[in-house]
């Protein structure tokens, strides 16, 4: 039996490693048209030149289809900052709730609805104005019957006074010629005569003073019953206004778009659910608006971060979520100069600074409604016809910009100078030809994560 010589350890090591480098360099398909006694020096020529030439193998000849790639393509490359937001209309009727105290929702039209000039579109629990009304009716009759009741009263005191100084003149004439008849009697009886015109004059006067008194008291009565009298009858007239404001009805044609109740539902900072019926409304809360659907815009809130990025004039574009098959073009025409607090977090103290934007819309679409949720990308740049590739494909080679550039079953990592990138794409300016595929992965470890995969 012949026996093998032992094979020497050292090289049988190195032996395994070319085995190794052999299967990065060359795939068995490279091999098949070779004479198997040329098959190895093949190998050791390949990857020495590979080794000498300072390249990685798995650089240059990553498996087929191990790192994804992406092709190099001519477009417009745009730098934008996203947002999300609502579409709105730009001029709207709004409904509001009248200056009723306790006013409660009983009716109230569907969101969408569409309704005819003088159609109901709020209608208000009315009850405790006409519980109003019915009390008001009352005090007015109270107050007129005690009118009458005073001037009745009154009318008798004067009748009481007219006869009281009648009296009181006819004593007084009474005691004048009484005393015109003591001139021929004694000088006592002529005193006492004096002595009684004197009580008689006093009494007069007296009269005349209970008199007066008497008008001016009544006068001050008549004053009081007339201001009550005055002051319940515009109570009257203001229950009776409210009581004409229990319903709102659409002014125009239009589109019913029921509004957001801030005071219910939703965390602390983020809208409430729309008004219901049920719901109680304070006095000037705009509960419903009819939108004029000729002119929207869309409403959204800038992060604080991209408030200085973001001009007036500035193009978007916006797609809607009701309609995804449509894009909308639109153009930034106001930005608060203030920022609005956002709180986040179901109250516990998370606010964000946000400044709010309307965008005006160019072009519109029958389906479109106030409400929707919409997103908006504003184009803060764009440079027509430019190289563009992923931003994956950017990788970095001694401090300089490089890609992957695919060579038949090879990748080529080469020098490119780059241009602006978004956060999808980076502009390629020279290094790079349109149509030339590029790794969006180092191809030597997308190779190496495929072979542990295929053991």
């Amino acid at each position: 039996m012949a026996v093998r010589p032992a094979r020497d350890a050292g090289a049988e090591r190195a032996r395994s490693r070319l085995g190794v480098l052999a299967g990065e360099a060359l795939r068995k398909d490279d091999l098949r048209d070779v004479p198997r006694g040329e098959q190895f020096p093949r190998v050791v020529a390949r990857v020495g030149a590979d080794q000498l030439a300072g390249r990685h193998v798995g650089e240059r000849h990553a498996p087929r289809g191990a790192a994804p790639l992406a092709r190099a393509r001519q477009g417009d490359f745009i730098r934008s900052v996203r947002a999300r937001g609502e579409v709105r209309s730009t001029r709207s009727i709004v409904l509001s709730a009248p200056q009723v105290p306790g006013l409660r929702i009983v009716k109230l039209a569907r969101n969408g609805q569409a309704v005819r000039k003088g159609d109901v579109v709020v209608e208000f629990d009315s009850a405790s104005q006409e519980e109003a009304l019915t009390r008001m009716n009352l005090q007015v009759r109270t107050v007129e019957s005690q009118k009458v009741q005073t001037l009745a009263s009154h009318k008798m005191t004067n009748q009481s006074d007219q006869m009281s100084l009648m009296q009181s003149e006819y004593a007084l004439e009474r005691a004048k010629l009484e005393a015109s008849k003591a001139e021929i009697v004694s000088k006592i009886e002529k005193a006492k005569a004096d002595i009684q015109v004197g009580l008689s004059e006093g009494s007069l006067d007296l009269t005349r003073a209970n008199i007066n008194l008497h008008q001016v008291s009544q006068q001050t009565e008549l004053q009081r019953l007339q201001a009550n009298f005055e002051k319940v009858n515009r109570d009257l007239e203001r229950v009776k206004n409210y009581l004409s404001r229990m319903t709102l009805t659409a002014p125009v044609d239009g589109v019913v778009n029921i509004l957001s109740n801030f005071r219910s539902g939703g965390d602390f900072g983020r809208a409430g659910v729309p008004f219901r019926e049920g719901d109680s409304v304070p006095t000037g809360m705009a509960i419903a608006e009819i939108p004029d659907l000729s002119e929207m815009r869309v409403q959204a809130d800038l992060e604080e971060v991209d408030r200085g990025r973001v001009k007036l004039g500035q193009t978007v574009k916006v797609r809607v979520d009701a309609i995804p098959d449509k894009e909308f073009e639109a153009v930034v025409n106001w930005i608060s100069p203030i920022a609005v607090l956002q709180f986040r977090g179901g109250g516990r103290g998370l606010a964000e600074k946000q400044f709010p934007l309307f965008a005006t819309l160019k072009n519109l679409d029958p389906r479109l409604r106030p409400g929707m949720s919409a997103s908006l990308e504003i184009i803060i740049e764009s440079q027509p016809s430019v190289l563009l590739i992923p931003l994956r494909a950017s990788f970095t080679a001694n401090g300089k910009p490089a890609v992957y550039v695919q060579n038949g079953d090879q990748f080529e990592l080469r020098q490119v100078e780059v241009g602006p990138q978004n956060d999808r794409e980076i502009v390629v300016l020279s290094g790079l030809r349109e149509g030339e595929m590029v790794a969006l992965e180092n191809p030597r470890e997308a190779a190496q994560r495929a072979k542990k995969k295929r053991f």
